[in-house]
């Protein structure tokens, strides 16, 4: 059964004609111990790894030729003890999750989950590199990977260092378009 936010996506964001990446979610998962959240399986299936409005990069696991397909190599993002205490200063439980990078924009701004409970209950958090001095870096979002991009491409939310505008025409440009 397709994913009900995906499905929304859909409607602002066309997957390339092409289709999507084709991973071996059951090898990917055992050989890292990792789980995806169903969204964003949904996503790589039907868009594969690229970029949105050649701002945005999402990454995928490994796939031959595939530019974007280094999520697996930033499992474990380092982080200074700042940014460690800027974000958790911004979580209810204080206690820093695991972070796992899916995303990136053009600005160098870096989206992740927030690694707590079952994959599909994970919040994304966006470290944005350009703010002013004393200004907070982090953003957190109470919602998934494809909740996030639908909230970034209508506006709803704004994390990164440069404005998606909501009003465009969105296009995803797939890796084997670029």
């Amino acid at each position: 059964m397709p994913h009900a936010v995906i499905a929304r996506l859909r409607l602002l964001l066309a997957p390339p004609a092409s289709g999507g990446d084709t991973v071996d979610w059951e090898a990917v998962e055992q050989e890292t111990l990792l789980q995806f959240p169903a969204d964003y399986r949904e996503f790589v299936e039907s868009y594969g790894g690229g970029e949105i409005d050649e701002y945005l990069s999402v990454s995928t696991p490994p796939v031959p030729g595939s530019p974007y397909g280094d999520l697996l190599d930033r499992v474990d993002p380092a982080l200074s003890d700042r940014d460690r205490k800027e974000l958790s200063a911004l979580l209810p439980e204080g206690d820093l999750p695991q972070l796992l990078p899916f995303a990136g924009s053009a600005s160098s701004d870096v989206a992740f989950w927030l690694r707590e409970g079952a994959p599909d209950t994970w919040r994304v958090a966006v470290f944005r590199r350009q703010t002013p001095y004393g200004v907070n870096r982090w953003t957190v979002f109470d919602g998934g990977m494809a909740s996030f991009f639908l909230a970034v491409l209508t506006g709803e939310t704004d994390p990164f260092s440069e404005r998606i505008d909501a009003a465009a025409q969105h296009v995803f440009t797939k890796w084997r378009e670029a």
